[in-house]
């Protein structure tokens, strides 16, 4: 294994996406400076073991940050993100390039972006490569038996978490400036609690999916990871097709927020719990009414995951020839959680849906009081690599950590997580939860929540 040195790797000039994008539009620095710097990194803190990276795009990158210091050069105008080193989790087609979605069988090359990346493209971001990810997207731990699994940028020794992990990584370790990720049950919110970022789950119609490998298509949706509110804001409205409208902090006086009583606050560990409650109280100390209330539609949640839920069933959908002329490639924590969608009849994934769109009413009808929900992004802090050993200690684990975040997923909400930990404490996330089309307002309140936990810092 390479012995990873944190002085090897060099910052960005900037941590916001809207400083970088300032220093390039005065010339104080070139998009190829960023991508140059991005690469060394790559070069000097990527583990051919432990990939972070498992596909770089050096060549078209260069052109595209050739191309952004052209345009600026002959005061042309440019993209909302122009120069910018943009990751991508490797389920993202992008021409020319294999999709392997985490696995080492699939070879076959991509015949068009996806329809984000071609986005991303017209808004000038230099796309750096792919990132390393769980298997086909299944787990929240984001373990990789066929590329290693990176370590954590904070707390060496634990998981990065998944399945967007090497997005959440290459962040961390200014490998991009940004990275995009799929959240099916808190892919992008897990990583980055756990590895100190900030990860945007949108409502899911937001943003379309057409050139991403799928895992469920009830739950799938795709959104941004990066250091600060802003930035996900900037890299969603390209993804979303919106025009980037300057993001307003909301107030925190006189905000409404609900911290459920069930559910989501069990089993919490100590750590996790203490930065939660410190949280609180900042926010309640900045004017906001925080209600500890029961939340009814939680406890339903359950009966929408029995037998793996619509994530087996939909998977198994699309993978059940592949298991069978595959299967023996796959990794084994994956296959058989895809195996248990056999087992789900028409009439129950009927059944499953119905359950899902009502639950989906009450939970909107209840959120309508509030301006959202808070909980812990994850109820622990990230797991050592040797708690994972066992299958039985993995299945346990892995339901852990995805409870919290896949609260928004089966309710089709919007959600945000925030980093909340103190300096030298090991890393986790406060979570904001929305009413499903909210985007925009839940943006606006996590900047504000954000300025008050950085403010404590």
């Amino acid at each position: 294994m390479t012995q990873f040195k944190a002085e090897d790797l060099k910052p960005l000039p900037a941590e916001t996406l809207a400083d970088l994008l300032g220093g390039i539009a005065v010339g104080k620095w070139r998009a190829v400076d960023l991508l140059q710097t991005c690469q060394l990194n790559i070069d000097n803190g990527d583990d051919p073991d432990r990939q972070i990276y498992t596909g770089r795009f050096d060549r078209t990158a260069a052109a595209e940050a050739r191309a952004v210091d052209a345009l600026r050069g002959g005061q042309a105008p440019m993209g909302e993100l122009a120069g910018l080193p943009i990751a991508l989790k490797a389920l993202f087609d992008v021409a020319g390039e294999v999709t392997h979605a985490g696995s080492q069988w699939w070879d076959t090359p991509a015949e068009h972006d996806a329809l984000i990346v071609s986005r991303l493209r017209r808004a000038g971001a230099v796309i750096t490569g792919h990132t390393n990810m769980t298997e086909f997207a299944y787990s929240g731990i984001g373990l990789n038996p066929h590329y290693g699994t990176p370590d954590n940028p904070l707390a060496p020794g634990r998981i990065p978490g998944g399945s967007s992990s090497g997005a959440a990584v290459a962040v961390a370790r200014n490998m991009a400036a940004a990275a995009i990720g799929t959240d099916t049950g808190g892919s992008i919110r897990i990583p980055s609690a756990f590895c100190g970022l900030v990860g945007f789950k949108p409502s899911q119609q937001r943003i379309p999916r057409r050139g991403t490998f799928p895992l469920s298509d009830s739950l799938d949706s795709i959104g941004p990871i990066a250091r600060t509110v802003d930035c996900c804001a900037r890299v969603d409205a390209v993804l979303a097709g919106l025009e980037w409208q300057p993001l307003r902090k909301r107030p925190l006086a006189g905000l409404r927020l609900a911290v459920p009583a069930n559910y989501m606050l069990d089993n919490v560990s100590r750590d996790v719990a203490d930065s939660f409650t410190r949280s609180l109280k900042l926010l309640r100390d900045a004017g906001v009414r925080i209600d500890e209330v029961t939340v009814p539609v939680l406890d339903t949640l359950p009966e929408l995951l029995e037998g793996g839920g619509l994530t087996a069933a939909e998977s198994y959908h699309i993978h059940r020839e592949w298991l069978r002329s595959h299967g023996d490639r796959y990794d084994p924590r994956v296959s058989s959680r895809m195996e248990r969608g056999a087992q789900l009849g028409a009439a129950d994934y009927i059944e499953l849906l119905r359950r899902r769109r009502t639950r989906k009413q009450q939970a909107d009808a209840w959120l309508a009081d509030y301006d959202g929900l808070l909980a812990p992004t994850v109820p622990i802090a990230p797991p050592r690599f040797e708690e994972l050993v066992s299958d039985e200690d993995y299945g346990r684990l892995n339901l852990l950590v995805l409870r919290n975040p896949t609260v928004a997923n089966l309710l089709d909400l919007c959600a945000i997580t925030l980093p909340n930990h103190e300096p030298g404490d090991l890393p986790s996330g406060l979570m904001l939860v929305g009413r499903n089309g909210t985007d925009a307002a839940l943006l606006a309140i996590a900047a504000g929540i954000e300025e008050a936990l950085r403010a404590a810092c």
